[in-house]
């Protein structure tokens, strides 16, 4: 459809209202915007329903942010991958409503929209395009074994020197890997230890 290609229109998956959960704006309000479609396909994603874009109803951007407003100053804007998509028109949009805009993206595609905050997480599978990185506030590396502390070093030496770091262990391996992921920060202390805090709160 002409209109989602445009980012007139997207495929909204759902649009809550909750506390951040993640990374350097954890605990703190914020509405937001889950956008479907993805093709990374990590094989420990928690919204793998997510992926498939045609399940989920194309939405004018209009009312997408009519909903927003009324909840909160900050809206995070998340997936699925919403760099899949134009986000130019909605994040004009919001801005025009006063609102802080923050996304949390792979960094797979090019980088559209206009962003207060962008939460760079990185895959193995597809990486980042070098703007996502040029550009990304917060580096968020998911740790699922012990590769990927490599992983991660590779992906630090990529974004600016501002550019927060966090290692986040994956919801499933969180016991076995945390006590790794502590013993790295300590000797190597530019990082900090990101934690899925909502679902210790059990919120959305």
């Amino acid at each position: 459809m002409e209109l989602v290609e445009k980012g007139e229109m997207l495929p909204l998956m759902e649009e809550f209202y909750t506390i951040q959960g993640e990374g350097h704006h954890t605990g703190t309000a914020a509405y937001f915007i889950r956008v479907g479609g993805c093709d990374v396909g990590c094989h420990w994603c928690d919204v793998k329903e997510s992926w498939n874009a045609e399940t989920h109803p194309p939405t004018e951007i209009t009312s997408i942010v009519d909903n927003a407003v009324k909840y909160a100053n900050t809206i995070v804007i998340t997936g699925g991958e919403p760099l899949t998509w134009n986000m130019d028109p909605l994040t004009q949009r919001l801005k025009e409503r006063g609102l802080k805009t923050h996304i949390e993206t792979s960094g797979a595609y090019p980088l559209t929209g206009v962003w207060d905050w962008i939460c760079l997480s990185p895959k193995k599978m597809k990486l980042p395009k070098e703007e996502v990185y040029n550009a990304a506030d917060e580096l968020k590396v998911i740790v699922y074994n012990q590769h990927d502390f490599k992983f991660a070093e590779e992906q630090a030496a990529k974004v600016s020197e501002s550019c927060e770091l966090y290692l986040q262990p994956e919801w499933s391996r969180r016991e076995k890997m945390m006590p790794e992921i502590v013993d790295y920060v300590m000797t190597h202390p530019k990082w900090k230890i990101s934690l899925q805090t909502h679902k210790y709160l059990n919120i959305p």
